[in-house]
């Protein structure tokens, strides 16, 4: 195989790659768009600033959205995160605490502590 057919043939394989990831990148596009005007309609829906037919649109771009994911081979569905649904999260062992264990603070210079 002589020099110029070798980079014909890396030529084509990088256009089919470049191709392929133009292809993932559009549909990421799309299922970002779509998942964003879901969560808007939901929010408008829990937050009693829905219409008559929120509920159709949600129903709509559910069935979008899975037709979506089997056209490109994809999963939308939320994973799960590893952080407790009630605040962010702490690192092993508890909060950080300063050296000596102790999170008070000392009394101020010029100032006196009642007992």
């Amino acid at each position: 195989m002589g020099l110029m057919d070798k980079v014909k043939a890396q030529a084509s394989e990088l256009a089919r790659e470049g191709k392929a990831k133009y292809s993932e990148v559009q549909a990421t596009r799309r299922a970002n768009a779509l998942l964003r005007n879901l969560g808007a309609l939901v929010y408008a829906e829990r937050t009693g600033r829905g219409s008559g037919d929120t509920e159709a649109q949600i129903d709509k771009l559910v069935a979008e959205l899975k037709a979506h994911e089997a056209a490109n081979g994809i999963n939308l569905a939320a994973e799960p995160t590893d952080q407790p649904q009630g605040g962010p999260a702490q690192p092993p062992g508890g909060p950080a605490q300063p050296p000596g264990g102790s999170t008070s603070f000392p009394p101020e210079a010029g100032t006196t502590t009642q007992v």
